[in-house]
């Protein structure tokens, strides 16, 4: 199995919480600090940092499989034919999991999933998408389709590569410069301004940026509130914050 779950850390916790429930999504896991929130493809989770943490606001890419060697071997097997053994399992007092390592240096981790059933509950269009930033498009592109991510033919291919996992949510590359960096989003396969007008009504900021190839939302930052200097998008040590959260219309390519 292979789904797409990153983890956000933040000291605003509940009101990420307000803000995935308001987007459609079910909370399916609350563990101390840590809780899981479903979409109908894919999954968030949220640790709770204080809020003078470094990492408060910030976003780690992550998956979710089922049996976490058997994953890694795969991978690994997958990517043998360019010299890479991008995963490696993490020691047994960590946990279940293993690390996946581009040519890039930037790394993220794939966990054992600690439930398997996605909650029939969460609005049905909407899609958790975690994206990689880097200057090294091609070669994290590779990475992602030896993990076992299907690729996704997009308009706007130049640069950029989107793929899909088998268990739920969207995985996408796209250029960036400096160090390579993570980020999320959402994708919505519905009724884009019911989305909107549901958001604004529930209290959150919403603008609407028309794009070369679709349509997205832009919702205010829970973050940025704890944070007022994070409008600017980067803080202290280089770490990444953007002022809003998008949710883009899905594509017409694609499957």
């Amino acid at each position: 199995m292979l789904r797409v779950r990153p983890v956000h850390f933040t000291s605003r916790i509940e009101e990420w919480e307000q803000l995935l429930t308001d987007l459609g999504m079910v909370k399916t896991l609350e563990d101390g600090t840590w809780r899981e929130f479903d979409a109908a493809s894919g999954r968030i989770a949220l640790q709770h940092t204080p809020a003078d943490a470094e990492n408060d606001g910030t976003t780690s890419l992550a998956v979710e499989v089922g049996d976490v060697e058997e994953f890694a071997r795969r991978t690994n097997l997958a990517a043998s034919e360019t010299g890479n053994t991008p995963a490696e399992l993490t020691p047994a007092d960590i946990g279940d999991s293993c690390r996946i390592t581009g040519e890039d240096g930037f790394s993220f981790m794939a966990d054992k999933a600690t439930h398997w059933a996605q909650c029939a509950d969460a609005d049905t269009g909407l899609a958790v998408v975690g994206v990689w930033f880097t200057e090294d498009t091609a070669a994290a592109t590779a990475t992602l389709s030896s993990i076992g991510a299907r690729f996704r033919p997009v308009p706007d291919a130049d640069e950029t590569a989107d793929f899909t996992a088998k268990n739920g949510g969207v995985l996408m590359v796209r250029p960036g410069s400096g160090p390579a960096r993570s980020g999320f989003g959402f994708e919505y396969d519905g009724d884009l301004d019911a989305l909107g007008q549901r958001l604004t009504s529930a209290g959150h900021k919403v603008t609407v940026t028309e794009e070369a190839f679709s349509r997205s939302l832009h919702v205010a930052n829970p973050d940025t509130a704890a944070k007022p200097g994070a409008a600017g998008g980067n803080q202290p040590g280089g770490l990444h914050i953007p002022p809003t959260i998008w949710i883009s219309k899905r594509a017409p390519l694609g499957g």
